[in-house]
């Protein structure tokens, strides 16, 4: 099986945008920069691992990189010559087959890009994406160039691992190259050409992040869901809710914990995203799930909106019962949601309330719960 892997060049300061925060880590629709642009990259699956290049003493990449299982960082050089090689080197003990080289500040490619050059790949020991340029071109002396002989070129740009890891260990330690294909060439290697993308820029002056809020206004939509979960009371030690345990006497009868506030978040969750309920994709009747902890359902809930490239907005969960009392755990379900759900604390909401002494929660038989969930997604 080929084996891909990614470099993503991040160690740059951005000076261009002004600030003390490198644009790498500057919001676009409340996300950072490279995380958009790790995600984007993670939603083709081919890619089986992702190396970042980062500034030494980078205060950022850690909170980051705790986020993915696939992605790892290095550190980078004075030159993005020098941080690719890096990049290259922390593969090279184990190479992959193909590797790809993208710049951080590109968060909106596409999976058809990366598809189309794993796919040129295959007989190509060098492939980058280009668009035409549909204007025409004056010299600073006024003099015509030719535009049908140039091309705007993007990335990531593709290659065979051996090929490119060799151009690179080939080249002087202080050189410093526009690009990897400039290297590639340098070494004499033929290079393909792909279909490139417009929305796959640079983000590079403040005018670019107008432009990218601009994109995610235009490109998205809101969506709510909702869930509701019921269990009946049995005797235990603990009761877990909302992903903390509470020691009342009581637990939930379930087949898995039976975290019902949970439970209600996934299927709010699953119902923002028209995918189903929590039943269709762990059934009581499958025995791995007996027992199993809540917070895997909602994580998986989660994984499946991120790899539809949505980002989940606000929870907000109600929990019915007598008993137990919800207010003195209510801030630690709030952290756990927030954890879970990768959101700030102010975007989670957890509430209690009860039916007055009716019905089966009145008479303490179990409890209840419902949630909504807001999430944008592409539209």
């Amino acid at each position: 099986m080929t084996r891909i892997a990614q470099i993503i060049v991040a160690a740059g300061k951005g000076a261009r945008i002004g600030g003390d925060t490198p644009k790498q880590y500057r919001l676009i629709g409340g996300t950072p920069v490279l995380q958009r642009t790790i995600e984007a990259s993670l939603k083709e699956p081919r890619i089986t691992e992702i190396v970042a290049v980062v500034a030494e003493g980078d205060p950022h990449i850690s909170d980051l990189l705790a986020k993915y299982e696939r992605v790892r960082s290095v550190t980078g050089g004075a030159s993005r010559t020098a941080s690719v090689k890096a990049g290259l080197a922390a593969l090279a003990d184990n190479p992959p087959d193909f590797v790809l080289i993208h710049d951080g500040a590109r968060p909106f490619v596409s999976k058809v890009v990366i598809a189309e050059i794993i796919e040129a790949l295959a007989t190509s020991p060098a492939v980058v994406p280009a668009l035409p340029i549909p204007d025409a071109l004056k010299s600073l002396d006024g003099a015509a160039v030719d535009r049908d002989q140039l091309r705007r070129v993007q990335t990531p740009q593709g290659f065979q691992f051996a090929k490119i890891w060799a151009a690179y260990r080939n080249i002087d330690q202080a050189a410093n190259f526009a690009d990897d294909i400039e290297v590639a060439k340098n070494s004499g290697l033929e290079v393909a050409f792909t279909k490139g993308d417009p929305n796959n820029f640079k983000v590079t002056y403040p005018e670019d992040f107008a432009k990218a809020e601009a994109m995610l206004a235009t490109d998205t939509y809101i969506a709510t869901g909702t869930g509701f979960d019921v269990h009946r009371f049995t005797s235990g030690d603990v009761m877990w809710l909302c992903g903390v345990p509470i020691e009342c006497g009581l637990t939930l009868l379930g087949h898995s914990d039976a975290d019902a506030g949970l439970h209600a978040l996934t299927d709010a969750i699953l119902g923002a995203m028209a995918h189903g309920d929590i039943g269709d994709h762990f059934p009581p009747s499958d025995p791995k799930w007996k027992g199993a902890s809540s917070d895997k359902f909602l994580r998986y809930a989660i994984e499946i909106l991120k790899e539809r490239g949505g980002i989940l907005q606000h929870v907000d969960v109600t929990l019915i019962c007598e008993k137990p009392k919800i207010k003195p755990h209510r801030d630690a379900m709030r952290e756990k949601i927030a954890e879970l759900c990768d959101l700030p604390l102010t975007r989670v909401s957890v509430k209690a309330t009860t039916t007055e002494k009716l019905g089966f929660t009145g008479r303490g038989e179990g409890l209840a719960a419902q949630a909504s969930a807001t999430a944008k997604l592409p539209a």
